[in-house]
């Protein structure tokens, strides 16, 4: 199993490109269920998502061309992506390929308006909380799908096609919020979405809808209205920045100290966690070309912060941030709200040296002088991009295990790192 070395003490110096969101292009593939032309995609990253989930589009019969070329054949960098979906060929989308992750089990809102069927595997993913599907099933029940649970499986039918509906979620959710969505633009008549999530990425899904022929309005806002059409046409879309890997870098910077540009970030995005770096000791500049991250070497500050949907401070960013401020003078504060297990990169943290303590939802962290390199474990995605940050910092080597996390959101780490100067190498198991 491969794994990252890393040395730390060397300050960062440079440009990091920012790739296409994971969190945008997920739903974006899967939009391409809803119509029988081909909807191609800009700026899609390299990662292990997005290359599982072309498989699990594959399976249902979804066409993929990358460049011109069959799926698996171009490198690791940003894909031009072609999906096609001229036929469906099946809508059973199984255990095997869903439980493997989580977001693939959103397939269900467009096979479900398409076809009037679905049969969707309850989801995996990352281990951080029971995420269920409540709400999803909930959104899809008040469009008209008449749902069960059998043998582990989510088997929805809507025989004469979805109808419009009144979604109040009792919770912001961004994924539920995806589903509906989709779901909503071929059911006949309107819906209106309550309580919606307001992440950039919900935008970026709804302004590739309405490319593709959708009428939806209100995305960004708590409330979402969409009057069902009978068609969706393809359509050509880029993927937006991603703002977590764009925080996650920035949280990098401040750590290990010097002056990188996060060429192609979106500081419209990332207002709480920019605020917060400021607060910590860094300088942030918005530029035409990016956000510009410096710090020069003075101490950290450390800060109080609650985890909350968008505008507020990302769930995704919470552990880079509990990285950060474990180098900063005094005792920071950070609150989970999202998910209830999150906070499994503690104890790895503490590998280094880190003072971390847990109170239910709640971490005290009291920075210290110095961490030491060690070799710890990755947990799960973000986690393992809090590793790496803290190795950035820590005296001597660090090495993080379980690789095959960070190539899960993170595209080329050892390149755009080490291209800023940081001794990052990837090892084989």
């Amino acid at each position: 199993m491969e794994r990252i070395r890393i040395v730390g003490g060397a300050p960062l110096n440079g440009t990091i490109p920012i790739s296409g969101a994971k969190n945008a292009t997920l739903p974006l593939m899967i939009a391409s269920l809803l119509t029988d032309e081909t909807l191609v995609l800009e700026n899609v990253p390299h990662l292990a998502d997005v290359a599982l989930l072309k498989r699990i589009l594959g399976n249902h019969g979804v066409d993929c061309m990358i460049q011109g070329k069959r799926a698996g054949q171009n490198g690791a960098t940003a894909e031009t992506i072609e999906l096609s979906a001229g036929e469906i060929v099946d809508t059973v989308a199984p255990y095997e390929l869903v439980s493997k992750m989580r977001a693939s089990f959103w397939v269900i809102g467009p096979l479900l308006a398409r076809m009037g069927e679905a049969r969707v595997s309850l989801p995996g993913g990352c281990a951080i909380g029971t995420r269920p599907v409540d709400l999803f099933i909930m959104a899809l029940r008040e469009l008209g799908a008449e749902i069960d649970i059998d043998g582990g499986y989510v088997v929805a039918r809507a025989p004469k096609g979805l109808r419009g509906g009144r979604i109040v979620f009792p919770k912001v959710t961004v994924g539920a919020t995806h589903v509906a969505m989709m779901a909503a633009v071929l059911a006949r008549g309107e819906t209106v979405i309550e309580n919606a999530a307001r992440e950039p990425e919900v935008v970026d899904l709804a302004d590739c809808l309405i490319k593709m022929g959708a009428r939806v309005s209100g995305a960004g806002t708590t409330t979402i209205r969409v009057t069902g059409v009978d068609r969706l046409t393809g359509a050509r879309h880029a993927v937006m920045p991603d703002r977590i890997e764009t925080g996650t870098y920035a949280f990098a910077v401040a750590m290990a100290g010097g002056d990188v540009l996060l060429e192609g970030a979106s500081s419209a995005t990332l207002e709480r966690p920019l605020e917060l770096l400021a607060e910590v000791g860094a300088e942030v500049t918005t530029t035409n070309e990016g956000i510009r991250i410096r710090r020069n070497g003075s101490g950290l500050h450390a800060v109080d912060v609650s985890t909350e949907p968008f505008p507020g401070f990302p769930t995704d960013l919470q552990a880079q941030l509990m990285a950060l401020v474990c180098h900063a003078k005094g005792s920071s504060h950070i609150r989970e709200t999202i998910f209830e297990n999150r906070f499994m990169h503690v104890q790895e943290l503490a590998r280094l040296g880190a003072d971390i303590h847990l109170d239910g939802q709640m971490a005290t962290v009291n920075g210290v002088a110095r961490l030491k390199g060690a070799e710890v474990m990755a947990t799960d995605l973000r986690a393992s991009m809090s590793l790496v940050i803290a190795g950035l910092a820590a005296e001597g080597e660090t090495i993080v295990n379980r690789v095959y996390h960070l190539d899960r959101g993170f595209e080329r780490i050892e390149q755009k790192l080490g291209d800023c100067g940081a001794t990052v190498e990837r090892l084989a198991g």
